[in-house]
């Protein structure tokens, strides 16, 4: 009787080991999925974030050129230069930061000071971007670049260019409605496409 006794001991050892061993391997399964699917959620939201912040950027810029060609409005269009200061993919930004930047503010100052007569008017605002960027402090350069004060400063460039284009618009439905009104509109709510996503991401 013993014998038995201690074989169906054993027994039910080996078979409680055996649950507990496929119960460990199922959450390690389940815990592999979770992980990536989180790597898979954190890709795609980087994607997005980088992706929409080019956007901001190259809106930002067509507003620039509109301003300096055929959008001439006393609007306060010198805030774009910050805003795209602040949304300045890192890639470009590392580049105008550097000597590249550094060689061309240089050559800009040395226009504006000595040959201001053939500094052309439509290059003034991007010197001023190449100059804020090349001279800006690191607490703006490295820190509010990257963090949530450069995105409220954006999303507040933004509202007041809009509030702005729609004023001088003569009202919502006609910034739509006249002869470069929805590509100027496009452009100017493009601008919020980046802070907006970076709060909504904040917030979840």
């Amino acid at each position: 009787m013993a014998p038995s006794f201690l074989a169906m001991k054993a027994g039910a050892a080996s078979g409680a080991s055996e649950a507990a061993q496929a119960l460990l391997e199922s959450d390690l399964r389940e815990l592999g999925l979770a992980a990536r699917k989180l790597a898979n959620h954190a890709i795609v939201l980087g994607f997005g974030r980088h992706f929409l912040k080019w956007l901001a950027f190259i809106a930002a810029v067509y507003l620039l050129v509109l301003d300096r060609t055929n959008w001439k409005t006393n609007m306060l269009t010198g805030l774009l230069v910050p805003y795209i200061f602040f949304t300045l993919p890192g890639v470009l930004f590392s580049l105008v930061r550097g000597e590249v930047g550094a060689w061309i503010a240089f050559v800009v100052v040395i226009l504006r000071l000595f040959f201001p007569r053939h500094f052309p008017d439509w290059l003034e605002l991007p010197g001023s971007l190449i100059l804020l960027t090349v001279v800006a402090p690191s607490l703006f350069a490295e820190h509010f670049r990257n963090d949530l004060v450069g995105v409220f400063i954006c999303l507040a460039i933004g509202c007041y260019l809009l509030q702005e284009h729609i004023r001088v618009s003569g009202g919502f439905r006609e910034a739509f409605r006249k002869a470069n009104g929805v590509s100027n509109t496009i452009g100017i709510v493009l601008l919020f496409v980046y802070p907006v996503w970076v709060l909504v991401l904040w917030l979840l």
